[in-house]
């Protein structure tokens, strides 16, 4: 693991937090007059990808287009810099867990995943509907919707993370031969085959956490990797037996192979998710913080001072 500085332009890096395959996030902190202080997350390219004209031109694209996203199922961009020869890009801070992470503790229950899935599914629709300083669309999908990328925190927001893969029409896509950008489990079959997205691949991916917040697994698991990805390509759905009856044909709309076929904006979603809702017992923020309580039961920070500086933690999956 590199050695980064424990200050970073204005920033203060408190501890790693994770990496993934482009980049890594740390807990870091933001001061101010008076002693203001704000903890946030700083986002930079990993140690091979320094230096390299395209993941960095990837890197600063990803600055550029988060900052033009602001709704309150979106994590925040805020700030894109360059230090120590390293770009970085400054995220909002959500006190909470992942999706993927409270999932493995256990399931939300049916309210609380369709609460979920609405709440991403506002995300998915600020995403889509993002336009150039013209108002002209910029096409934007996000390519990477999984539990990893969802966040929880601990009053009951649900936010949408990682723009590091989303694509714009408008932008020269960098695609390494071979590679898929993405989490394959959760990919649509045109993303799997290398095919033209629209916002209906976002909401195949969708439908398939949604299916994973209902029944604690994904629709097209296989007993290998290339097994699993041949079942997303041909997204042959079975019978859902364990999914409730009246929630069948909301994952089928979301979950059918071709894409014009799908369910493809937020609204068509959400008018297919509204009647379900109304059927269950309501679940909002205030159900959704008592879960991740359960799941994650709280533990107090230490008080430090803020000259203090942590060492790093342990790094997240990759």
């Amino acid at each position: 693991m590199r050695e980064l500085p424990r200050q970073l332009g204005p920033y203060r890096l408190v501890r790693r937090l994770g990496a993934g395959g482009m980049a890594e996030v740390f807990l870091a902190l933001a001061f101010g007059a008076s002693g203001f202080e704000k903890r946030v997350v700083i986002k930079v390219l990993r140690e091979e990808h320094v230096g390299d004209a395209v993941y960095e031109r990837m890197f600063i694209e990803e600055g550029r287009l988060g900052a033009r996203l602001s709704h309150r199922n979106l994590v925040g961009v805020h700030d894109l810099g360059c230090a120590e020869g390293v770009y970085y890009v400054r995220l909002d801070y959500v006190d909470g867990a992942d999706l993927a992470s409270l999932l493995a503790r256990g399931l939300p229950g049916t309210s609380l995943a369709l609460h979920i899935a609405d709440e991403l599914a506002l995300a998915l629709g600020a995403v889509h509907a993002l336009t150039d300083d013209e108002g002209r669309p910029l096409g934007v999908v996000h390519r990477d919707v999984t539990p990893a990328n969802v966040l929880i925190s601990r009053l009951g927001e649900v936010k949408l993370a990682d723009f590091g893969i989303a694509k714009a029409t408008l932008l020269r896509e960098v695609t390494r031969s071979g590679v898929r950008k993405g989490t394959y489990a959760y990919m649509s079959p045109e993303q799997m085959r290398g095919g033209t997205l629209s916002p209906a691949s976002d909401f195949f991916s969708l439908g398939t956490t949604l299916h994973e917040l209902l029944t604690g697994r994904r629709p097209f698991d296989g007993e290998t990797t290339l097994e699993t990805m041949d079942r997303v390509r041909e997204a042959q759905l079975g019978s859902l037996e364990d999914v409730e009856a009246d929630l069948r044909p909301l994952l089928r709309a979301c979950l059918t192979r071709k894409p014009e076929e799908r369910v493809g904006s937020a609204e068509a979603f959400r008018t297919l998710l509204a009647p379900l809702r109304r059927a269950r017992p309501d679940a909002g923020p205030s159900e959704l913080a008592r879960w991740i309580q359960r799941a994650q039961p709280v533990t107090p920070e230490p008080r430090r001072p803020a000259e203090t500086v942590l060492e790093d933690g342990d790094s997240g999956p990759e």
